[in-house]
């Protein structure tokens, strides 16, 4: 959660610097910073103390309530992420190199298990529980998730995170095959 968090927090302060048509410059005058940490905790690579949080959140000409209203500290048992949806960011001064944001998620420490699983048109099995929590991510295709009695329907780009151990099915919705990547976290105990 913690990780989501802090990436969340850097997520509102370039959503509300842009809508306030500030250049990052700007900001970082206004907040006695540098440009460049403006640029590491918008990128999410930075962590800003909270004297330089509040002091950022203050020249948004925002009250610090306003900034963290509607931050959901509690996880969801299940996390559905559109393809439209990824973030965007860059690193350093590269040209070319477009980094896409999937999925963060801080786990205790795990074994992960990375798989491909081609779902056909006729696959069929009944309902599964995992001792993991699960990341699918949709390389190609379209499917619906059941997952504890709720649907969850998944187009190519699409992503979805859950604990494993809710009852769950996917079943392939499109007209050819469903592929897509699977990373399974298993908990050390």
């Amino acid at each position: 959660m913690e990780g989501a968090f802090l990436l969340e927090v850097s997520r509102r302060i370039k959503e509300f610097r842009l809508e306030k048509r500030l250049t990052v410059q700007e900001l970082a005058d206004r907040a006695n910073v540098s440009k460049g940490l403006i640029s590491q905790i918008e990128n999410g690579r930075s962590i800003p103390s909270l004297p330089v949080l509040f002091g950022i959140i203050q020249s948004l000409e925002m009250a610090v309530s306003s900034f963290f209203d509607g931050l959901n500290l509690q996880a969801p048992n299940v996390l559905v992420q559109r393809k439209k949806d990824y973030e965007s960011f860059t690193k350093e001064d590269a040209k070319g190199f477009l980094y896409k944001r999937i999925f963060v998620k801080n786990v205790s420490a795990s074994t992960l298990d990375f798989v491909i699983l081609e779902l056909s048109k006729q696959a069929k099995r009944g309902e599964v529980v995992t001792e993991a929590f699960e990341y699918k991510y949709i390389i190609q295709g379209q499917c619906e998730y059941l997952i504890n009695g709720e649907k969850y329907e998944l187009s190519e780009g699409d992503s979805l995170f859950f604990d494993g151990r809710l009852p769950h099915l996917p079943k392939n919705t499109g007209t050819e095959k469903c592929i897509m990547l699977i990373v399974y976290f298993f908990i050390q105990k």
